[in-house]
């Protein structure tokens, strides 16, 4: 007698931890594009943070990974671009998340109009808060943390450095 997996596939999947941010899940962070239950098995459709993410082959095999072990089979991950990810998907939860592991999240993208977009070689000038004391007086000193979606900030009040999730 075959048992149907106890959760549903978007649940599953919904669970996957993201290989380079490990405090968030690959929800969270808003790459799960759909989760798609069928005869011929279950198919996701991703889309990483960047076209040249390294860690989405990591992702691929985790998703796949983890539905084989919840039951579900065959797996296909499928990747799309288009629309490109933003930093306005990170949900609510993985927002708290990421300040509760002392990331400071990112701002909202502001609205960009159509045609060219200008390019600037120099940093956004937001305002970062701190995420151990909330101080808005920080100053970024590396534009590129461990991740290629992360800066390098330092509190001028509580003096802690910090990375800061920059708004993609």
């Amino acid at each position: 007698m075959v048992t149907a997996p106890a959760l549903g596939a978007r649940d599953v999947v919904a669970r996957v931890v993201d290989p380079e941010m490990p405090m968030l899940t690959l929800d969270d962070l808003g790459v799960i594009r759909s989760v798609t239950e069928h005869d011929a098995g279950v198919t996701v459709t991703i889309t990483p943070t960047y076209s040249g993410c390294p860690a989405i082959e990591e992702m691929r095999a985790d998703i796949a990974r983890t539905l084989g072990t919840a039951g579900y089979g065959p797996v296909e991950v499928r990747t799309v671009f288009s629309p490109a990810w933003s930093t306005d998907w990170i949900s609510e939860t993985g927002r708290r998340k990421l300040a509760e592991a002392g990331v400071a999240p990112p701002g909202r993208v502001p609205e960009r109009g159509t045609g060219p977009i200008p390019l600037t070689l120099e940093a956004p000038s937001s305002v970062v808060r701190c995420p151990q004391c909330g101080s808005p007086a920080t100053t970024e000193f590396s534009r590129f943390g461990p991740t290629a979606c992360t800066a390098l900030r330092t509190c001028g009040a509580c003096r802690e450095p910090f990375e800061h999730m920059k708004e993609i």
